[in-house]
Order: structure tokens, then C-alpha cells, then sequence
């Protein structure tokens, strides 16, 4: 498919505190929906009977839940059955790339279902790019977001005696260039939950979690940041931004 030099639409949706299986299941359905415009399109190239085809942003939270990507290992997470029901918190298998991760109130979680035939066809360049968004909206606040080799997410450099510490995880599934999944950014995050787990499998004790409140001693505007990061986003990938309801 040739890329357009016109911006592409993406509608853009919050969906506030949502249990995490609802809003795996939302994406599941937009993802689904965005193949079956791809496969009528191909089958009617010929007729030139296209179906438009429909990009979306979700911006939600969830209630405190651990994720496992189809990498990781068991043995990261710390905690059986009985003690994850008694700290009532919930745990899925599910098909990201990645190893263990936390969700909860506090963090900013973002999940781009694209087709990225009308963006770029390109794996590598589309987890920088959600990087990059992470990484313009912390310099506004002073804070120095970077990469590290071999390892996805926003992370900062070690600092007054602090080690090297993640602020934002990413784990993407695609199916026919179509995205699932996404990023979790750590803004006013309860931290003491990564405790349990051993975070994206990373066992190096010069590493560490941390949250914008960490870093800079006060809770944050989580609205003022989504916004923020929503306009890094639109730049980068050239969207135009619709709010959906």
C-alpha cells in the first residue's frame, strides 16, 4: 500500500478505571474489526470498493493487576494464587511481547490500535516512536527520559546515589501490521507493587522502578500528562486527533 501524505485519523478514547480483561477484550474486538476491513479491501482491490479503515487510541487505568508476556517466566512473579487473592490483585497470560508487568491507579496506560500500513511497516521504528512520546513529555517536566539498549521502555539514568530506573513499560502484539497492547507509564503509580514481581524479568540490582511523583516529590496532573502525550503521539506518527465518548 502506498503511504498518503495526508494525516491519518485516529480516533482517541478514555476508558477511565477499567478491569483489564474488558479492556483486553475491547482492543481484541477494534483489532478484529481493523483486520476485517484489510481482508474486504484486499479482496475488492480490483472493484475499488474500500472500506475506510479506523484507527484508535485507548487511554485507561486498571485496578491493580500483573500481565505476563508470551516471553516471560512464571518464576518472576512472587506471589501464589491464595496471596494474589488476598491482596486482590489479578494476573493474565497474554500475547505482548515482554516479560512481567504491573498495572494500576496512578499509571497512564495507552493502547494504539493501528494499521500500520497507513503509518509504516515497521516493528522497530513504532516501539521508538511510543517511546519518544514518553521521553518528549518527561523533558517538559525536567525529568531526562532515555533508552537502554536491548531493552524496551523509557527508563532514567542512574542520579544522587539512585540506580537505573524504568518509568515506562512496552509490550506490542500486531497481526496483520494491525497493534495491540501498548505502554505503561508510571505517573503517580503505587510503587510498592512491583515488589512482587521481578519487573519486565530484569533480575541486575542496579535497576529499579520509579514514577514521575518519585522523581519529583509530588503527585501529578494525570490529565494534563495524557494530553501532553497525546500531541507527542499525533506528531510523531502524523494523526489527526478525533475524541470518541
Amino acid at each position: 500500500m502506498e503511504k498518503t501524505t495526508e494525516l491519518v485519523t485516529v480516533h482517541v478514547q478514555d476508558l477511565g478505571n477499567i478491569s483489564y480483561k474488558k479492556a483486553w477484550d475491547y482492543q481484541q474486538q477494534l483489532m478484529n474489526d481493523a483486520i476485517a476491513i484489510k481482508r474486504h479491501n484486499w479482496k475488492m482491490e480490483a472493484q475499488e470498493q474500500h472500506l475506510a479503515q479506523k484507527h484508535h487510541f485507548l487511554y485507561c487505568e486498571h485496578p491493580p493487576v500483573y500481565t505476563l508476556g508470551r516471553s516471560g517466566s512464571m518464576e518472576h512473579l512472587l506471589l501464589n494464587e491464595t496471596q494474589l487473592r488476598e491482596k486482590e490483585i489479578e494476573f493474565y497470560k497474554i500475547n505482548r511481547g515482554g516479560d512481567i508487568t504491573y498495572h494500576g491507579p496512578g499509571q497512564i496506560v495507552g493502547y494504539p490500535i493501528f494499521d500500520l500500513d497507513f503509518f509504516f511497516t515497521d516493528i522497530h521504528k513504532y516501539i521508538r516512536f511510543l517511546e519518544e512520546g514518553v521521553i518528549r513529555t518527561l523533558a517538559k517536566y525536567g525529568i531526562e527520559g532515555t533508552r537502554i539498549e536491548g531493552l524496551s521502555g523509557v527508563w532514567l539514568m542512574p542520579k544522587d546515589g539512585k540506580p537505573k530506573r524504568k518509568i515506562c513499560a512496552i509490550g506490542v502484539h500486531l497481526s496483520r501490521w494491525v497493534t495491540l497492547h501498548g505502554f505503561a507509564f508510571n505517573v503517580n503509580t503505587d510503587l510498592n507493587y512491583f515488589k512482587n514481581i521481578i519487573p519486565c524479568g530484569i533480575v541486575d540490582k542496579d535497576k529499579d522502578v520509579t514514577s514521575m511523583e518519585q522523581e519529583l516529590g509530588a503527585p501529578q496532573n494525570m490529565e494534563t500528562i495524557k494530553t501532553e502525550l497525546l500531541n507527542h503521539y499525533a506528531d510523531l506518527f502524523r494523526f489527526k486527533i478525533v475524541k470518541n465518548t
